[in-house]
Parts: C-alpha cells; sequence; structure tokens
C-alpha cells in the first residue's frame, strides 16, 4: 500500500494513562491484535475508539461486522489509552472494559490500509481521550507516514443537537494534518437516511447513535447504519489498493 505523496503507481482492566507509545521491551512486528500473521492478503482496518460507557463500543463492534463481510478485507479494533484515573473512573460509575480489545501503539497506525475512528461528543468535538490520542502521533505526521491512508468516523452524542455532526466535521482537521483522506458515508444507506418515524443518531459525515443519560443503547437501525459504514469503508480501501497495485502511468503527474 502506497502511503506517501507525490507520484504513485496506478497503490485489561482501565488502562490508566498508558502511553500511546509501544513499550521497547515489546519485540518489533509481535501482533497484539488476533488477526492473521504474516503473509497473510488481506487489507486491514482499524477501528480505534474511545467509549466510556459502551455506545461508541456497540457500534464498533457492529462496524467490524461489516468490514469482515467483503472479501480479502478484515476490521481489527483497538482502544485508545484511557486518561482518566481508576479514582475518577469508579466515581463516574464507568463501566469496565472488554480486555480482548487491545490498547493500541502510535506505532501500529502504519499496519493499516483504512481506519474507522470512533468517540463520544464534548461540546461538539471529540472526547479528550481520543484528542490526546492525536496528539500522540507527532512522529508519524513529520514524516507523513499516513498521507494517502482513508480514514472515517463515527461519534455518539447524548443529544439530538449535541454535535453528531459537528463532532466529525471538527475532527477532519486531525487527517488533513495527516494528508489522510476522509471518508464520508454520504447518503448511501439509502432510505434509511431519509426516515423520520423514529430518532436516529448519525449523518452524511459518518454512523452514530444517541446516550441520552447513559441509559439509551444504540437502537437496530443505528447499528445497522454502523454495519453499513464498515461494509462502505471496506469497499472503498479495496478499491483503492486495487488502483494503486496496476502498472504505473508514465504520462501521470
Amino acid at each position: 500500500m502506497g502511503k506517501g505523496g507525490g507520484c504513485m503507481p496506478s497503490k485489561k482492566k482501565f488502562p490508566i494513562n498508558e502511553s500511546a507509545e509501544r513499550p521497547a521491551s515489546q519485540t518489533e512486528g509481535t501482533d497484539v491484535t488476533g488477526s492473521e500473521t504474516e503473509g497473510s492478503k488481506k487489507l486491514r482496518i482499524f477501528i480505534v475508539f474511545y467509549s466510556m460507557y459502551g455506545h461508541i463500543e456497540s457500534l464498533a463492534k457492529r462496524m467490524k461486522k461489516g468490514v469482515d463481510v467483503i472479501e480479502g478485507v478484515e476490521g481489527v479494533l483497538y482502544r485508545v489509552p484511557e486518561t482518566l484515573t481508576t479514582d475518577v473512573l469508579e466515581k463516574m460509575k464507568v463501566p469496565q472494559k472488554d480486555d480482548e480489545i487491545p490498547v493500541i501503539y502510535v506505532d501500529e497506525l502504519v499496519e493499516a490500509d483504512g481506519f474507522l475512528f470512533g468517540f463520544p461528543t464534548r461540546y461538539g468535538c471529540m472526547a479528550a481521550q481520543m484528542k490526546a490520542f492525536f496528539d500522540s502521533t507527532g512522529k508519524l505526521w513529520r514524516a507523513q507516514k499516513l498521507a494517502g491512508v482513508p480514514a472515517g468516523f463515527f461519534v455518539s452524542t447524548g443529544t439530538q443537537g449535541g454535535g453528531q455532526e459537528t463532532t466529525a466535521w471538527t475532527a477532519i482537521t486531525q487527517l488533513a494534518h495527516h494528508g489522510m483522506v476522509y471518508v464520508p458515508i454520504g447518503y448511501t444507506f439509502g432510505a434509511g437516511m431519509f426516515r423520520m418515524d423514529s430518532i436516529r443518531g448519525g449523518s452524511p459525515y459518518g454512523a452514530g447513535t444517541f446516550s441520552g443519560d447513559g441509559s439509551r443503547e444504540p437502537s437496530e437501525q443505528e447499528l445497522a447504519l454502523a454495519e453499513h459504514q464498515g461494509k462502505y469503508m471496506a469497499m472503498t480501501v479495496r478499491r483503492m489498493a486495487q488502483h494503486h497495485s496496476l502498472p504505473p502511468d508514465n504520462h501521470s503527474c
């Protein structure tokens, strides 16, 4: 997969304050994701998320299902490091995390062929935990290691006016500085995007859910939109990979 700029051929529980840098003791090339071993031909979409009360996590898991439907592509779930202390999380009655989903390290990002980033809204922008993770990617940014890689967003808000669109919109700046390719879903979900008979999170910017006071779980319609986004991104990543594998055009660039 080509990730640079220029001419290219026509390719635990509560992880508290964990560094986004991979520990020096962890051997390079170690597979901590549980995905296929070296030599696999599959393209990999990293579904990287922060979920405090589980709403984003539910969307992420359903999104992986959509990714995995597309032949030759697989979704890999990752969490970003938590920044709050155990005491604070306990006072906020935050449930313990699924230990089967590992925390991602910054240097692992270069192994992905595409990304789906999920996070809850904080006043119309991404949660601080996700912002802290993006802030730790400076080395990749300086070398433009993620340039050209497609990425999308999915979100969770407490209310209908809480930022389903602005949260994704303001997050685009992170992709722009890395030179990444933003992939919204538009209205590709078809009739489901036009339904007015029930409350539904999500927008042309990406899938979404409403959490209310925290007790509302994602609806089946919201989960279906998340699954569609996973499938749509997988098709986009596969199409881009096929295009890059074509012989170079000597007259391009």
